[in-house]
Protein backbone atom coordinates (compact mmCIF):
# COMPACT_ATOMS: atom_id res chain seq x y z
CA UNK A 1 0.00 0.00 0.00
CA UNK A 2 2.94 2.12 0.47
CA UNK A 3 3.37 2.30 -3.39
CA UNK A 4 -0.11 3.79 -3.52
CA UNK A 5 0.73 6.74 -1.25
CA UNK A 6 4.53 7.60 -2.47
CA UNK A 7 4.43 6.78 -5.71
CA UNK A 8 3.36 9.40 -8.25
CA UNK A 9 1.29 6.81 -10.50
CA UNK A 10 0.31 5.91 -7.03
CA UNK A 11 -1.31 9.81 -5.83
CA UNK A 12 -2.31 10.30 -9.60
CA UNK A 13 -4.56 6.98 -9.20
CA UNK A 14 -6.18 8.20 -6.01
CA UNK A 15 -6.42 11.38 -7.66
CA UNK A 16 -8.45 9.40 -10.76
CA UNK A 17 -10.52 7.16 -8.23
CA UNK A 18 -11.60 10.25 -6.60
CA UNK A 19 -12.03 12.35 -9.39
CA UNK A 20 -14.50 9.91 -10.99
CA UNK A 21 -16.24 9.53 -7.90
CA UNK A 22 -16.87 13.28 -7.64
CA UNK A 23 -18.09 13.24 -11.22
CA UNK A 24 -21.23 10.53 -10.22
CA UNK A 25 -21.73 13.18 -7.45
CA UNK A 26 -22.04 16.19 -10.09
CA UNK A 27 -24.37 13.92 -12.50
CA UNK A 28 -26.66 13.18 -8.92
CA UNK A 29 -26.37 17.13 -8.62
CA UNK A 30 -27.25 18.35 -11.41
CA UNK A 31 -30.03 15.74 -11.90
CA UNK A 32 -31.17 17.20 -8.20
CA UNK A 33 -31.13 20.88 -9.61
CA UNK A 34 -33.10 20.03 -12.52
CA UNK A 35 -35.98 18.84 -10.49
CA UNK A 36 -36.65 22.42 -9.54
CA UNK A 37 -37.33 23.74 -12.49
CA UNK A 38 -40.01 21.22 -13.40
CA UNK A 39 -41.45 21.13 -8.87
CA UNK A 40 -40.53 23.20 -6.82
CA UNK A 41 -41.78 20.51 -3.85
CA UNK A 42 -39.97 17.34 -5.19
CA UNK A 43 -37.07 19.20 -5.51
CA UNK A 44 -37.72 20.44 -1.81
CA UNK A 45 -39.04 16.69 -0.36
CA UNK A 46 -35.15 15.74 -1.71
CA UNK A 47 -33.82 18.71 0.23
CA UNK A 48 -35.37 17.47 3.54
CA UNK A 49 -34.14 13.91 2.42
CA UNK A 50 -30.81 15.22 2.45
CA UNK A 51 -31.08 17.61 5.30
CA UNK A 52 -29.91 16.66 9.21
CA UNK A 53 -29.81 12.97 8.73
CA UNK A 54 -27.75 10.69 9.64
CA UNK A 55 -26.78 9.36 6.02
CA UNK A 56 -27.16 12.87 4.51
CA UNK A 57 -24.50 14.39 7.06
CA UNK A 58 -22.22 11.18 6.66
CA UNK A 59 -22.17 11.43 2.60
CA UNK A 60 -21.21 15.09 2.99
CA UNK A 61 -18.42 13.90 5.38
CA UNK A 62 -17.43 11.61 2.57
CA UNK A 63 -17.85 14.12 -0.11
CA UNK A 64 -15.61 16.65 1.67
CA UNK A 65 -12.84 14.23 2.12
CA UNK A 66 -13.03 13.32 -1.44
CA UNK A 67 -12.49 16.50 -2.27
CA UNK A 68 -9.97 17.73 0.23
CA UNK A 69 -7.84 14.25 -1.04
CA UNK A 70 -8.52 15.18 -4.55
CA UNK A 71 -6.84 18.97 -4.19
CA UNK A 72 -4.22 18.12 -1.75
CA UNK A 73 -2.91 15.11 -4.30
CA UNK A 74 -3.45 17.46 -7.15
CA UNK A 75 -1.03 20.10 -5.08
CA UNK A 76 1.66 17.51 -4.06
CA UNK A 77 1.87 16.56 -7.69
CA UNK A 78 1.99 20.00 -9.40
CA UNK A 79 4.82 20.76 -7.06
CA UNK A 80 6.52 17.60 -7.56
CA UNK A 81 6.38 18.09 -11.42
CA UNK A 82 7.60 21.78 -10.77
CA UNK A 83 10.28 20.66 -8.89
CA UNK A 84 10.93 17.91 -11.13
CA UNK A 85 11.44 20.66 -14.03
CA UNK A 86 13.82 22.96 -11.98
CA UNK A 87 14.70 26.30 -13.87
CA UNK A 88 12.83 24.83 -16.71
CA UNK A 89 9.38 26.27 -14.82
CA UNK A 90 9.92 29.38 -15.42
CA UNK A 91 10.82 29.82 -18.86
CA UNK A 92 8.62 30.36 -21.50
CA UNK A 93 7.05 27.53 -23.52
CA UNK A 94 4.72 27.13 -26.22
CA UNK A 95 2.10 24.38 -25.95
CA UNK A 96 3.01 21.29 -27.48
CA UNK A 97 0.55 20.21 -30.51
CA UNK A 98 -1.73 17.70 -29.77
CA UNK A 99 -1.21 18.90 -25.87
CA UNK A 100 -4.77 20.09 -24.55
CA UNK A 101 -4.93 23.44 -22.91
CA UNK A 102 -6.93 22.22 -20.11
CA UNK A 103 -4.48 19.35 -19.58
CA UNK A 104 -1.63 22.14 -19.32
CA UNK A 105 -3.96 24.22 -16.69
CA UNK A 106 -5.49 21.79 -14.72
CA UNK A 107 -4.68 22.76 -11.27
CA UNK A 108 -5.51 26.30 -11.97
CA UNK A 109 -9.05 25.61 -12.88
CA UNK A 110 -9.53 23.29 -9.95
CA UNK A 111 -8.41 25.80 -7.70
CA UNK A 112 -11.11 28.23 -9.45
CA UNK A 113 -13.47 25.31 -9.08
CA UNK A 114 -12.67 25.38 -5.98
CA UNK A 115 -13.07 28.96 -5.09
CA UNK A 116 -16.14 28.93 -6.10
CA UNK A 117 -17.50 25.79 -4.54
CA UNK A 118 -16.46 27.97 -1.22
CA UNK A 119 -18.75 30.28 -2.61
CA UNK A 120 -21.97 27.43 -3.26
CA UNK A 121 -21.46 26.36 0.05
CA UNK A 122 -21.35 29.66 2.00
CA UNK A 123 -24.84 30.44 -0.03
CA UNK A 124 -26.49 26.38 0.26
CA UNK A 125 -25.01 23.81 2.64
CA UNK A 126 -24.02 26.44 5.25
CA UNK A 127 -27.50 27.92 5.77
CA UNK A 128 -29.58 24.65 4.75
CA UNK A 129 -27.84 21.36 6.54
CA UNK A 130 -25.56 23.18 8.33
CA UNK A 131 -27.94 25.48 9.88
CA UNK A 132 -30.35 22.53 10.63
CA UNK A 133 -27.59 20.94 12.38
CA UNK A 134 -27.44 24.03 14.73
CA UNK A 135 -30.96 23.10 15.50
CA UNK A 136 -32.37 26.40 13.65
CA UNK A 137 -35.99 26.12 11.92
CA UNK A 138 -35.84 29.08 9.82
CA UNK A 139 -32.56 31.10 8.43
CA UNK A 140 -32.54 34.34 6.96
CA UNK A 141 -32.78 34.24 3.01
CA UNK A 142 -32.68 38.29 2.55
CA UNK A 143 -36.16 40.10 3.63
CA UNK A 144 -37.39 37.12 4.23
CA UNK A 145 -37.39 34.43 6.85
CA UNK A 146 -37.39 30.69 5.25
CA UNK A 147 -36.90 26.94 6.64
CA UNK A 148 -33.83 25.14 5.92
CA UNK A 149 -35.35 22.54 4.05
CA UNK A 150 -37.05 25.06 1.47
CA UNK A 151 -34.33 24.68 -1.36
CA UNK A 152 -36.43 26.18 -4.18
CA UNK A 153 -36.29 29.38 -1.99
CA UNK A 154 -32.52 29.30 -1.89
CA UNK A 155 -32.56 28.95 -5.57
CA UNK A 156 -34.84 31.57 -6.40
CA UNK A 157 -33.30 34.12 -4.08
CA UNK A 158 -30.02 33.29 -4.76
CA UNK A 159 -30.53 33.48 -8.80
CA UNK A 160 -32.18 36.61 -9.19
CA UNK A 161 -28.97 38.39 -8.66
CA UNK A 162 -26.99 39.64 -11.71
CA UNK A 163 -23.46 39.07 -9.79
CA UNK A 164 -24.40 35.79 -8.51
CA UNK A 165 -25.93 34.25 -11.89
CA UNK A 166 -22.68 35.63 -13.66
CA UNK A 167 -20.02 34.10 -11.32
CA UNK A 168 -21.50 30.49 -11.26
CA UNK A 169 -21.75 31.02 -14.90
CA UNK A 170 -18.14 31.29 -15.00
CA UNK A 171 -17.52 28.72 -12.16
CA UNK A 172 -19.30 26.14 -15.19
CA UNK A 173 -17.39 26.96 -17.74
CA UNK A 174 -14.19 26.39 -15.54
CA UNK A 175 -15.61 23.23 -14.37
CA UNK A 176 -16.37 21.95 -18.02
CA UNK A 177 -12.90 22.29 -18.99
CA UNK A 178 -11.75 20.67 -15.89
CA UNK A 179 -13.74 17.62 -15.56
CA UNK A 180 -13.78 16.96 -19.87
CA UNK A 181 -9.81 17.13 -19.33
CA UNK A 182 -9.98 14.95 -16.09
CA UNK A 183 -12.71 12.54 -16.90
CA UNK A 184 -10.69 10.71 -19.97
CA UNK A 185 -7.16 11.01 -17.90
CA UNK A 186 -8.75 9.27 -15.20
CA UNK A 187 -9.68 6.58 -16.82
CA UNK A 188 -6.36 6.54 -18.25
CA UNK A 189 -4.78 6.31 -14.87
CA UNK A 190 -6.59 3.49 -13.97
CA UNK A 191 -6.15 1.61 -17.52
CA UNK A 192 -9.29 1.39 -18.62
CA UNK A 193 -8.34 2.66 -22.12
CA UNK A 194 -6.47 1.47 -25.28
CA UNK A 195 -6.17 2.26 -28.68
CA UNK A 196 -9.43 2.28 -29.77
CA UNK A 197 -10.98 3.32 -26.47
CA UNK A 198 -8.57 6.49 -25.17
CA UNK A 199 -10.70 8.37 -28.28
CA UNK A 200 -14.06 6.80 -27.10
CA UNK A 201 -13.48 7.87 -23.39
CA UNK A 202 -12.59 11.70 -24.39
CA UNK A 203 -16.01 11.76 -26.09
CA UNK A 204 -17.40 10.27 -23.40
CA UNK A 205 -15.88 12.61 -21.17
CA UNK A 206 -16.94 16.10 -23.40
CA UNK A 207 -20.30 14.76 -23.03
CA UNK A 208 -20.46 13.69 -19.15
CA UNK A 209 -18.89 17.50 -18.55
CA UNK A 210 -21.39 19.21 -20.94
CA UNK A 211 -24.37 17.29 -19.88
CA UNK A 212 -23.54 18.45 -16.02
CA UNK A 213 -22.38 22.12 -17.04
CA UNK A 214 -25.27 22.74 -19.09
CA UNK A 215 -27.79 21.02 -16.28
CA UNK A 216 -26.51 23.27 -14.04
CA UNK A 217 -26.46 26.41 -16.20
CA UNK A 218 -29.86 25.51 -17.38
CA UNK A 219 -31.17 25.60 -14.09
CA UNK A 220 -29.27 28.91 -12.97
CA UNK A 221 -30.48 30.90 -16.09
CA UNK A 222 -33.82 29.61 -15.80
CA UNK A 223 -34.26 31.49 -12.17
CA UNK A 224 -32.90 34.05 -13.35
CA UNK A 225 -35.17 34.73 -16.36
CA UNK A 226 -38.05 33.84 -14.59
CA UNK A 227 -37.02 36.19 -11.85
CA UNK A 228 -36.19 39.23 -14.50
CA UNK A 229 -39.66 38.59 -16.24
CA UNK A 230 -42.06 39.17 -12.90
CA UNK A 231 -40.01 42.11 -12.12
Amino acid sequence: MSWLLKSSIGKKLIMSVTGIALVLFLLFHAAMNVTAVFSEEAYNAICALLGANWYAVAGTAALAALVAIHFIYALILTMQNRKARGNDSYAVSVRPKNVEWASQNMFVLGVIVIGFLLLHFSQFWYKMMFAELLGNHHVELGSATVSPQDGAEFIKYYFSQTWVVVAYLVWYVALWFHLSHGFWSAIQTIGWNNTIWLNRWKVIGQVTATVICLAFAFVTIYFYARHMICL
